[in-house]
């Protein structure tokens, strides 16, 4: 009895050991079979990563780069995972982004990243020096860029006073030309969906690059807007037809362009909506102390006293346009990069921004008068900015005479 039973256990033993080999081996070929298809997919896009400028890195040079992945070369922690700084053996910095085991994001993202930032080329884009799939890992290798991401500066006490007008205006450009160059002047037409702070990295003279395209969509030529049902970006950021109704289009890009303009102007960081009802009063504020002729008061103080007034009333009426509610009356890219640059294009006023909350806005009795020549200078800004647009059009998109107030 005891015999059959030590039989009977063994075989019962043995069955589940091979059950869980061969469930781990199901599991993966499952993996090579997504990373082949991934590999295909590379290919058939025709993806270019056997050049100087893009290639396929080994796990163990990646490995010896970062010094086995440290904490003590850890630059920072995203959705997609860890990022580090590494150094190869001719000794040229580089950033690895490494996927995590847990992170929400996958092949598809990574996907994303190669096959549209190898495609892409512009200054104020973050450059991709290749990537590499091997034991499981799932990495991206990025130029090194020093200075980090725009939020550390931005919202940070030190390194905000580094901001001075001159850099903020300087990135306020780039990140424009970036998104110009992405919606209209790249091989692809593309939507980014996740442009923040956090995505702004700065080189060693504080030009900004557009970076982390995860989530990013081709968008056709011929089209105008595109639908979703994965709404996936960075509350604060997204614009309310995304993240109402999940329609997305070169528009919802532009809002959240117009976010990051007034959160370089004022140092305040927009906290983004719950329930759709505004966690932070940001934009509403802006519009309000625009309304009253007094959008020069949110300047972030850390600027200094020195500074040219009216180009940065002019950012916050460009800011205030980019965040209109109604995506049809917000500038195209090309539109406000030629509003940056040329002074003899005259702006609308801004209408309704989203996520507009009337009890914020209600116009308030002057409790303080401030500084009489910062008020001199509104209304000198206002009186010199006419209410009719110029006639422009924006390429590939509504006349803009169709952003004149109603």
């Amino acid at each position: 009895m005891k015999t059959v039973l030590a039989v009977v256990l063994s075989l019962t033993v043995a069955i589940g050991l091979v059950s869980v080999i061969y469930l781990c081996s199901q599991k993966k070929e499952k993996k090579i079979r997504k990373t082949h298809i991934f590999l295909r997919d590379l290919q058939d896009d025709e993806t270019d990563f056997t050049s100087a400028e893009s290639k396929w890195f080994e796990l163990s040079t990646l490995r010896d780069a970062t010094d086995n992945f440290s904490n003590q070369n850890k630059l920072g922690q995203g959705g997609f995972g860890s990022v580090y700084k590494g150094t190869l053996k001719d000794g040229q910095d580089i950033a690895v982004k490494r996927l995590s085991a847990t992170s929400g994001q996958g092949l598809q993202e990574l996907r994303n990243e190669v096959i549209f930032v190898a495609k892409l080329q512009h200054r104020n884009l973050v450059r991709l020096l290749g990537c590499c799939l091997d034991n499981n890992e799932k990495l991206l290798v990025y130029e090194y860029l020093p200075n980090s991401s725009l939020d550390k500066f931005l919202f940070d006490d030190n390194g905000s006073q580094q901001l001075d007008w001159s850099s903020r205006y300087k990135i306020i450009e780039g990140i424009a030309r970036g998104l110009l160059y992405l919606h209209e002047d790249s091989r692809l037409r593309i939507i980014h969906r996740d442009l923040k702070a956090s995505n702004i990295l700065l080189d060693e003279n504080m030009n900004p690059k557009i970076s982390d395209f995860g989530l990013a969509k081709h968008f056709g030529l011929n089209e105008t807007q595109a639908n979703t049902t994965r709404i996936a970006g960075t509350h604060g950021y997204m614009a309310p037809e995304y993240l109402m109704r999940g329609e997305f289009s070169p528009k919802s890009d532009v809002f959240s362009y117009g976010v990051l303009v007034l959160e370089i102007v004022t140092g305040q960081k927009n906290r983004g909506v719950v329930g759709y009802q505004p966690a932070s009063d940001l934009v509403n504020n802006v519009y309000k102390h625009w309304n009253e002729g007094k959008a020069l008061e949110l300047k972030d103080k850390r600027i200094g006293e020195e500074f040219p007034a009216e180009q940065v009333l002019r950012c916050i009426h460009i800011g205030l346009l980019c965040v209109q509610e109604d995506p049809t009356k917000r500038p195209c890219m090309a539109l406000a990069v030629n509003m940056l640059s040329s002074y003899s294009t005259s702006l609308p006023p801004p209408l309704i921004p989203g996520f507009f909350s009337k009890s914020s806005c209600i116009m308030e009795s002057d409790e303080h008068s401030g500084n009489a020549d910062i008020q001199l200078v509104e209304r000198r800004y206002r009186n010199d900015s006419s209410m009719q647009l110029a006639n422009l059009t924006c390429i590939n998109e509504i006349s803009m005479s169709d952003m004149e107030p109603r």
